[in-house]
C-alpha cells in the first residue's frame, strides 16, 4: 500500500475516534461503546474492501446499502440490554461482512379493531396481511389501498374484509403457502378455515358466504397457536387443552395426529415447523421444556434444555418457539426477558441473552435466516442480527393496556414489510 493510501485510511480512523470519544462522554453507557467499537472495526473493513451484495437472488430485502456510521447510532439507547454468551454458533448463517441492514421505518397504521391485535400474519406474495383480534374478528388489509391520516402526514390503511366466525377472542393466525387459505384459533376452541378473498375485494360488497370453508372441531379449550406447512399442507395446533394436533384441512376436517395427549410436558404455549426437517416439528410448554417431535411417529425426539449453570432445568414460562428456516437451529421467547438459542441436534442451548426490559411475547425469523425480530411488553421491537447476536434495530411501537404491549411480529415472505400487533387494539406496519 502506497503512502497516498495509507493517509486518507489514517484520517478516518481519526475522525471515527473522535465520534467514539464525543459519543461515550454524551451516552456514559457500555453498549455505546461496544456499537462504536463494532461501527470502527466495520468501516476500516469498508475501506480495506468494497461492499458487494451476493450474486444472484439472494440479497436479502432487508439488507440496504445505508451509511454504516449512522447506522449504528441511531440505535436508540440500549444502555439498560445485556447478552450472556453461553456458547458460539456451531453452524454458519447465511450472512456475509459486505450485506448490511436497512433502517425500517414506520409507515402505515391499521386501525379498525376494537380490543387488542393478538396475531397477524403476511399473504405470502401480495402487499397483504390478515390481522387477529380479541374483539372476536379478523381483518384483511390490502396495503395498497391507503388513505391519508387525519392528524399526521403518515399514511392509513382501511380493512377490505371482515372475518366473522368466533364467539370470543381470536388468539392465532395462519396463512397457507399458496395464501389461499387462512386459519385463525379462539378461546372458543375452534379452528376456523377460510378461503381468502381476493386483495381487490370491495369492503362494501354483500357478505360471500364462501369464505368460511370449515371449522375443525378436537381442542376443547383455547388455542394459542398455529402453524403451517406447504410441503405437506400440514396445519399444526396448539392448546391449553394440553394437546398439540397435525391437519390436513385440503384433504379432511378431522385431526390426524395428536402429541402430547397425557400433557406429559405440561401445557404447549407455541409451536412450529422445522424448516431444515419438515418431518419434525417444535413445541414449547408453559414449564419451560421444548420438545422436537417426529410428526408421523408422534414420538418425541429431543428435548431442547435451558440447564443453568447450578445444572437445574429453567422452568421460566416460553410464550413463543420458531424454526430458523435453513438450519437446524430453535429458538425461543420467554417471560423472564430471555431469548434462547438451540442446536435441534444434541439439544444443547448454544446462546442465551436478556433481550427486553420485559417479558419477551413473539418472535420471527426474515426469510433468508440473517434476522430475528423480537416483540416485547415493554413496548419495543428489536432487529438482531442472528450472527452476531447484537441488537441493530429498536422501535418503540406500541401503547401498554393492562401492563402488555405487543403480542405478535412478522416479516413479509417476499416482500419489504414487517408488522406487529398490540394490546393497543393497532397493528403497524414498517417500511
Amino acid at each position: 500500500m502506497g503512502k497516498t493510501e495509507i493517509i486518507p485510511i489514517i484520517s478516518s480512523a481519526s475522525l471515527l475516534l473522535q465520534v467514539f470519544y464525543k459519543e461515550v462522554l454524551w451516552r456514559h453507557s457500555l453498549s455505546s461503546y461496544i456499537n462504536l467499537h463494532t461501527l470502527i472495526n466495520s468501516v476500516l473493513f469498508l475501506i480495506a474492501e468494497p461492499i458487494t451484495f451476493p450474486s444472484g437472488g439472494g440479497k436479502s430485502f432487508i439488507m440496504g446499502s445505508d451509511d454504516v456510521l449512522l447506522s449504528v447510532l441511531g440505535l436508540g439507547d440500549l444502555a439498560d440490554l445485556t447478552v450472556a454468551n453461553d456458547a458460539d454458533y456451531s453452524y454458519d448463517l447465511p450472512a456475509n461482512k459486505d450485506a448490511f441492514r436497512k433502517t425500517w421505518n414506520p409507515k402505515y397504521t391499521l386501525r379498525s379493531h376494537f380490543d387488542g391485535v393478538r396475531a397477524l400474519a403476511f399473504h405470502p406474495v401480495e402487499p397483504v396481511l390478515v390481522t387477529a383480534s380479541e374483539d372476536h374478528t379478523l381483518k384483511l388489509w390490502n396495503l395498497q389501498k391507503t388513505v391519508p391520516a387525519k392528524k399526521s402526514a403518515s399514511l392509513d390503511v382501511e380493512p377490505i374484509y371482515t372475518f366473522r366466525a368466533h364467539s370470543g377472542p381470536v388468539l392465532s393466525l395462519a396463512i397457507s403457502s399458496n395464501g389461499e387459505q387462512c386459519f385463525s384459533g379462539g378461546i372458543d376452541a375452534t379452528i376456523q378455515w377460510w378461503n381468502m378473498p381476493s386483495p381487490n375485494v370491495d369492503p362494501y360488497d354483500t357478505y360471500e358466504p364462501n369464505v368460511l370453508a370449515g371449522t375443525l372441531i378436537a381442542h376443547t379449550d383455547a388455542v394459542w397457536d398455529l402453524a403451517y406447512s406447504g410441503i405437506k399442507n400440514h396445519l399444526l395446533s396448539c392448546s391449553a387443552d394440553g394437546s398439540v394436533r397435525l391437519w390436513n384441512p385440503p384433504e379432511k376436517v378431522t385431526c390426524i395426529c395428536t402429541y402430547n395427549g397425557n400433557r406429559e410436558y405440561g401445557i404447549p404455549t407455541s409451536v412450529d415447523f422445522i424448516g431444515c426437517d419438515p418431518a419434525h416439528m417444535v413445541t414449547s410448554f408453559s414449564t419451560g421444556n421444548t420438545v422436537i417431535y417426529d410428526l408421523e411417529t408422534s414420538q418425541s425426539l429431543v428435548m431442547l434444555s435451558s440447564q443453568t449453570d447450578s445444572g437445574l432445568q429453567s422452568s421460566n414460562h416460553i410464550n413463543r418457539v420458531v424454526s430458523h428456516p435453513t438450519l437446524p437451529v430453535t429458538i425461543t421467547a420467554h417471560e423472564d426477558r430471555h431469548i434462547k438459542f438451540f442446536d435441534n441436534k444434541t439439544g444443547k442451548m448454544i446462546h442465551s441473552m436478556v433481550a427486553h426490559l420485559d417479558a419477551v411475547t413473539s418472535l420471527a425469523v426474515d426469510p433468508n435466516g440473517i434476522y430475528l425480530m423480537s416483540g416485547s411488553h415493554d413496548c419495543s421491537i428489536r432487529l438482531w442480527n442472528l450472527d452476531s447476536k447484537t441488537c441493530v434495530q429498536e422501535i418503540t411501537a406500541h401503547r401498554k393496556k393492562l401492563d402488555e404491549s405487543i403480542y405478535d411480529v412478522a416479516f413479509h415472505p417476499s416482500k419489504a414489510y414487517i408488522a406487529s400487533a398490540g394490546a393497543d387494539a393497532l397493528a403497524k406496519v414498517f417500511v
